[in-house]
């Protein structure tokens, strides 16, 4: 038998299985932990999904790869309604989750060895997991210059960000796409955060026209209903974007059988169909983050960006992001540093405001009861 690569010399150690120790600090506080690590929806799923989910139990058959049409008009529908964007006849397709797909699409693309996956400087682990899954090579967005000529086979955006909340604007996100058009690249844009802008923030879609021109080739779009409508559980999202590259997925996931359950598919129709609990869910948000901003500002943090999604982006004076993690878990509070999101987050931890109310007090508690 030929030797093989175990795990550990084509991937990287799973980030949070670094923070045990620390959780296991907080664990230990006489209150309990508030872990705020992790952006997991803590919220109940809405009653209006969880019947349509019930309702289409008994569904005995194989379900639609491309979902059914009454989901992919879902999804076209509220990408109109929400965003402003219209898509083609058969340019959407639901997905397992979205970290299925970010880990995957290299894969699903082709993409092999000597093909170059460019991400965000700070970027969720997954994208340069996906191009070593697919034995491409990944890249920072600040490493770009190494290449020189070299080609450039996928880009990776993210805006709202993970971990920063940072909100690219419209002629940022032209110029991304102009730079990856001339060479020929593929964009996919990680847009799991597009409903969630605060302060007046709207963020924008990379096949918003304002962005594309009206053209959505060599584009793609990912989304999530784990954040808007606290399906992380269900594994709800799907892609949209350039019809030739979602059908080349499409035809793929028919081979290797990722297929959203029917059940699952009923969900995300009505999950989409309803905006209301959506709304009502991002206010839920909205009144969490402004207590943990005001409490950790309170106590000396420095908030930067944050200006969409389910995270703060802080910083301490008198600490790195590890320094600031162990401080933190002594008061049995849980939180990300943001070496784990690339070398340039090494004074930061990211927040996740994705706690109950209850919890959000205890940190404003704690936070309150003396200098970090």
């Amino acid at each position: 038998m030929a030797d093989r690569r175990p795990v550990t010399d084509r991937l990287p150690t799973f980030p949070w299985d670094r923070l045990a120790p620390y959780k296991a600090t907080a664990a230990a506080h006489p209150d309990g932990i508030v872990n705020l690590s992790v952006g997991t929806p803590v919220d109940p799923v809405p009653a209006s999904v969880q019947s349509a989910l019930a309702e289409s139990s008994d569904t005995p058959g194989y379900p639609l790869t491309w979902g059914t049409a009454e989901l992919r008009s879902s999804i076209s529908a509220w990408l109109e309604r929400r965003h402003g964007v219209g898509v083609a006849e058969g340019a959407v397709l639901p997905t397992v989750g979205s970290k299925e797909l970010v880990a995957w699409l290299p894969t699903l693309l082709g993409l092999s060895a000597g093909h170059t996956v460019v991400h965000p400087e700070l970027a969720y682990p997954t994208y340069d997991v996906g191009a070593r899954l697919a034995g491409a090579t990944p890249v920072p967005a600040d490493g770009l210059a190494s290449l020189g000529p070299a080609p450039v086979e996928l880009v990776w955006v993210n805006s709202p960000s993970n971990p920063t909340g940072r909100v690219l604007g419209a002629a940022h996100l032209r110029k991304v796409v102009e730079w990856a058009r001339e060479r020929g690249a593929i964009v996919a844009s990680d847009e799991c955060y597009l409903d969630l802008g605060w302060d007046g923030t709207e963020p924008l879609s990379i096949l918003h026209p304002d962005v594309c021109g009206g053209s959505h080739d060599n584009l793609l779009a990912l989304h999530s209903l784990s954040k808007r409508s606290n399906l992380a559980g269900y594994r709800a999202a799907f892609v949209a974007g350039d019809p030739a590259l979602v059908g080349e997925l499409l035809d793929v996931r028919k081979h290797a059988g990722m297929i959203v359950p029917a059940p699952v598919q009923a969900a995300m129709r009505a999950a989409l169909d309803d905006d209301s609990h959506a709304a009502e869910q991002k206010e839920r948000y909205r009144a969490r983050r402004a207590r943990l901003r005001a409490a950790f500002e309170g106590a000396g943090w420095r908030i930067e960006h944050s200006e969409a999604g389910l995270y703060l982006w802080a910083s301490h004076p008198d600490h790195d992001a590890w320094g600031a993690v162990a401080e933190l878990a002594e008061r049995g509070i849980l939180v990300a540093p943001g070496e784990f999101y690339g070398a340039a987050g090494a004074g930061h931890v990211r927040v996740a405001f994705t706690a109950t109310d209850e919890r959000v007090e205890a940190v404003v508690g704690r936070l309150g009861s003396g200098a970090l």
